[in-house]
């Protein structure tokens, strides 16, 4: 009998098409969005996620507890001349709060929702370092194993040219930490377009191939593994490290094994231009607006966040787009907190998280004893901050507009949310995360 109303149950759903139901305003959902039903009842798998930007919207979080808050974020966001950001905050992998405030667009009027997109720089870090631990989990690489020469992963022809020798001596783990003998004394590589394509003799735009190959024609300022810099070539790097050992394109990687594992559908590696942008992504600002030579060589003067810096070339760096309660959803599965499953081990979470007064953390960028941990990202354009706090909350600011004060300015973001966060005394038994679950009784439409 159980069986006979199985197949009843799957002839129905396919009958149906639930994946394909409109959500009130939304459109309808693409097969690759989610898992199909059937096949999750068939292997006992988990009920299938909605993505959150089909379920979710600010109505969600219309609370007037949280009225001081949103004042606090408004206030915060008029005095630094941010025109759009949003905020989403999580407490025990349970997301309790999302919503936008100001424009997502504000030549055409379009008002930040839960919904949009935002790039977010070197949060991008976190997601590549995680799709390395993956790999490593999965026996396919080791953190030790050295990345350049004949023995290393990245033995190919095109970065054969080395000049120094110690660069045959660099690790993934030192590239994970920033101890790769990269600096940005004389200007990062990712964001000096134009004088690599001079250099290295080549017709801009330079891709990542020929940004690495550069660095590889120059001398390190330290021995790998003996000091610290922050470097974004390294995370460069480790993009073609994923791909030469998973045997796949980058972002098709991450998206399969670390994005929709974790129910995060909306994020993609991020485009140059406003007339390229993806569906639901915002316009991007500056305070303090420059115009600089377009990356692709036509020396036309073009804003840094539209052209004048390669997006599309940062990749692992710093490439990616997201929305806010989509990084909450990210962040769930790499914390430790089994309310949602975790998609790497404890052992390597425990790794990432670590502190150490010698090393910066895999991935994230500060870690304390006390168990907080923050990851920051800052282009021109966009300023994001992610962090988790030792009480059980975590949160995610992100806004759509640059500041003069540059990588300072997530330490006022910091300050700002935690203050208004004291304005709330206390949030109701909620979660947010659950409208992206499946449920036939509830969902299945006949037509």
């Amino acid at each position: 009998m159980k069986y006979f109303i199985l197949i009843v149950v799957i002839i129905t759903i396919f009958l149906a098409k639930p994946w394909e139901i409109n959500f009130a305003g939304g459109t309808p959902l693409s097969n690759d969005s989610t898992l199909l039903l059937a096949k999750a009842m068939a292997t006992k798998a988990p009920l299938p996620l909605f993505p959150l930007n089909k379920v979710l919207s600010n109505t969600d979080s219309e609370l007037p507890i949280a009225q001081k808050l949103d004042r606090s974020i408004e206030k915060f966001m008029k005095t630094w001349q941010i025109r759009g950001a949003s905020f989403a905050l999580m407490k025990d992998d349970k997301l309790i709060y999302s919503k936008g405030y100001g424009y997502a667009d504000a030549e055409t009027g379009e008002e930040v929702d839960v919904r949009h997109i935002f790039r977010i720089a070197s949060v991008s870090k976190l997601i590549t370092a995680s799709g390395i631990m993956k790999l490593a989990e999965e026996g396919k690489l080791r953190l030790e194993d050295r990345v350049f020469g004949p023995e290393g992963i990245l033995n190919d022809s095109i970065f054969s040219k080395i000049k120094d020798p110690r660069t045959k001596r660099i690790t993934v783990e030192h590239l994970l930490r920033h101890q790769g003998g990269y600096t940005a004394v004389y200007g990062d590589p990712m964001f000096c377009p134009l004088d690599i394509a001079r250099k290295m003799k080549v017709k801009p735009p330079v891709d990542l191939n020929t940004i690495i190959r550069f660095v590889l024609s120059r001398r390190l300022h330290y021995t790998p593994g003996t000091s610290t810099a922050y470097s974004n070539v390294g995370y460069g790097i480790l993009t073609r490290v994923i791909e030469k050992v998973s045997g796949m394109n980058y972002e098709d990687y991450i998206k399969q094994n670390i994005l929709r594992p974790a129910g995060c559908f909306d994020m993609h590696l991020g485009r140059n231009l406003y007339e390229n942008r993806l569906p639901n992504e915002v316009r991007y600002y500056d305070t303090a607006e420059e115009l600089i030579p377009s990356c692709d060589g036509s020396k036309q003067l073009v804003p840094k966040y539209y052209g004048g810096n390669n997006i599309e070339e940062l990749y692992g760096a710093g490439g990616w787009v997201a929305s806010a309660s989509e990084l909450l959803r990210f962040m769930a599965v790499i914390d430790g907190n089994p309310v949602i499953p975790d998609i790497l081990s404890p052992e390597s979470i425990e790794q990432m998280t670590t502190f150490s007064a010698d090393a910066l953390p895999i991935g994230w960028m500060h870690v304390t004893p006390q168990g907080e941990w923050s990851r920051t990202g800052t282009l021109s354009g966009s300023s994001v901050l992610m962090k988790k706090q030792s009480d059980g909350y975590a949160w995610v600011f992100i806004s759509n507009t640059g500041s003069w004060k540059g990588p300072r300015f997530q330490s006022y973001i910091n300050g700002m949310i935690t203050k208004a966060l004291k304005n709330v005394p206390s949030w109701p038994e909620k979660d947010l995360f659950a409208l992206q679950q499946f449920e036939p009784h509830q969902h299945i439409v006949f037509q």
